[in-house]
Parts: structure tokens; C-alpha cells; sequence
């Protein structure tokens, strides 16, 4: 009973002198300068604000093949995704195939994924792990272009870039389907 009426008081007091700090130093704290992380330039805001849709609207410029892709895969992506895409730390982004509707679904690229624009996203916006957005376009096109190709999904030869990237048709296109409502 003690403990709690104390933690009690304890919880008021401190309260009362967040609030009494933040009341004296609205500048500090308040709205016009919360003193929260930095300004972004309108360039680094440009870099990194896109998005790209699945039919290939908001891709870079560009251009990658998976023999470019191997090379890359073998020094930035190994580690994670484990040789050729399979058994890494960090799941499979290859093989799986037919499993989706199985008792065990394996849930990769060739596998699950509805559109190959979104495995380019998904690269630019958040690989590799430790270094996200150090990649280049044609860097990005060889990457996706090699999971791709572990999942038979292109040939080891085939350029991808906007104009490609868009065309192919994954294995699950078909397994999704877009839910709405009438009111939104």
C-alpha cells in the first residue's frame, strides 16, 4: 500500500515538472521546434521519395543482368541469403516453388510474389541490410535480375531495366487479389 501511494506521488511529481518544463520552454519543446532529428534538403528527399508500381511506373533508369547479378549477390548478399539465394540467415529468395497452396508454403520470390517490380523496390529502398540506398540502378536491375534467374524465372543472359522489368510474369501473379471497399 505504501509502495503505491509512493509511486503514486512519485509519477504526479514528475508530471508536473515535465509539464512545467515544457510550459516554460516552448521553444525548445513546443511544435515550431520539437529539436527532433534535422531538416532534409528538397535533393535528399528527391533520392529517396519515389515509389514504384507494378506496372513498372517509378523505375529508374537503368539496366542488369544476372551474370552482373552473381557477381554482386556474392559479395553483398551472401552472408543473409545464403549460396545461390537458399539457406542464408536471413530466409530463401529462392526455390518454393508449388508450395504456396501446399500444407508447408515457402514463401520467396519465385514463389510468392506477385510482381517483379516490387523485388527492385524492396532491393533500392532496403538492401543490402547494413548499407540500405548504397546501390546503384544498374547495381539494383543485376540483383533483381539474379534472383530472377534463381527462381527461373529469366534467363541468365536477359537485361532487365524499366522497360523489361515490368514485362514478367511471376509465378503467383495471379494468387492475389485486390480487396476494396465501395466507401473508400
Amino acid at each position: 500500500m505504501f509502495i503505491s501511494k509512493l509511486m503514486k506521488t512519485i509519477c504526479t511529481c514528475t508530471l508536473i515538472i515535465i509539464t512545467q518544463i515544457v510550459a516554460a520552454d516552448d521553444v525548445s519543446f513546443g511544435v515550431n521546434n520539437p529539436n527532433l532529428g534535422k531538416v532534409l534538403s528538397a535533393e535528399y528527399v528527391d533520392q529517396v521519395d519515389f515509389v514504384v508500381m507494378p506496372n513498372g511506373d517509378g523505375l529508374p533508369q537503368g539496366s542488369g543482368n544476372a551474370v552482373s547479378g552473381k557477381e554482386l549477390f556474392n559479395v553483398q548478399c551472401i552472408a543473409c541469403h545464403g549460396n545461390e539465394a537458399k539457406g542464408g540467415i536471413n530466409g530463401d529468395l529462392a526455390g518454393g516453388h508449388g508450395t504456396i497452396n501446399g500444407p508447408l508454403p515457402k514463401k520467396t520470390v519465385g514463389s510468392y510474389w506477385p510482381y517483379a517490380t516490387i523485388l527492385f523496390d524492396y532491393i533500392r529502398r532496403a538492401m543490402p541490410y547494413q548499407t540500405p540506398g548504397t546501390l546503384t540502378n544498374d547495381e539494383i536491375y543485376a540483383l533483381t535480375a539474379y534472383i530472377l534467374y534463381l527462381n527461373d524465372i529469366v534467363t541468365e543472359k536477359e537485361i532487365m531495366s524499366s522497360e523489361t522489368l515490368p514485362r514478367i510474369i511471376m509465378p503467383n501473379s495471379e494468387g492475389f487479389v485486390w480487396a476494396y471497399s465501395a466507401s473508400e
